[in-house]
């Protein structure tokens, strides 16, 4: 889609550590979302109209550089995202995808982002920052056991359908087995945790392994997966909320 330029579109864009994470806004309405590779720097001036406003969240420095140069580009830093008590090394992802759900369910919120890394990241009900936790997540756990070790197969996430047997009889689903159940009884730990805090708080999970994530809870803990509010735009949430 190539938006008219008599029309409000712009567009959002979140540099992740692994992919680019796009969305195309009409006002504060999100049109649509999808996701690319890392882009060439010889490409990014020709790929949208120069008309079209662009605002940019990023984690990956480098990659921030090569957009800066993109007509009416809005990089958002942690400053302009109105939460309190952060601290200065916070990612803006953590924190534009926790303010997006918490003005659009309520504070206290708690955000769970199955990407490339698993965080927590939560505030209470007057959207201060409580803290969270970061780990490496479902992808870079399974590369990490393939790269690291002797005979351990490279496996992908892409390509788990379904909760394995905890006790395996092959070394895939052995790796499957010991990665998903203890990321399944980690995020209930840190779930249990945080209710315990604020019990009626509402609690959100985003990501690209998030209905991988989802599923697994779903099968072990039915009634902590039914509480769960699933949103992969939670950050674009966030960046609607900031535009002016």
């Amino acid at each position: 889609m190539r938006p008219n330029q008599d029309e409000n579109y712009w567009l959002g864009l979140v540099i992740g550590n692994s992919r680019l994470h796009w969305g195309l806004f009409l006002g504060k309405t999100l049109n649509r979302s999808w996701d690319t590779e890392y882009l060439p720097e010889s490409v990014i001036p020709t790929i949208f109209p120069p008309h079209v406003p662009l605002l940019l969240a990023s984690v990956v420095p480098s990659q921030t550089a090569l957009w800066e140069t993109y007509p009416q580009v809005r990089i958002i830093t942690l400053d302009q995202v109105p939460l309190l008590g952060m601290y200065p090394t916070l990612g803006i992802d953590r924190a534009l995808a926790l303010w997006g759900a918490g003005k659009t369910w309520g504070f206290p919120m708690l955000v769970i982002d199955g990407g490339t890394a698993l965080t927590f990241t939560g505030a209470d009900a007057n959207q201060v920052l409580v803290g969270g936790a970061i780990l490496p997540g479902l992808g870079l756990q399974l590369t990490s056991l393939g790269q690291n070790t002797g005979q351990l197969p490279l496996l992908e996430s892409q390509l788990i359908t379904s909760l394995p047997p905890r006790f395996a009889l092959n070394t895939p689903e052995a790796i499957h087995s010991g990665v998903l159940y203890t990321l399944s009884a980690g995020i209930k730990s840190f779930i249990d945790g945080w209710w315990s805090l604020f019990p009626e708080s509402h609690i959100a999970i985003t990501g690209g392994d998030r209905t991988l994530l989802v599923n697994c809870l779903q099968l072990q803990f039915p009634e902590l997966a039914a509480r769960l509010r699933v949103e992969p735009n939670l950050i674009f949430r966030g960046m609607s909320g900031l535009r002016s």
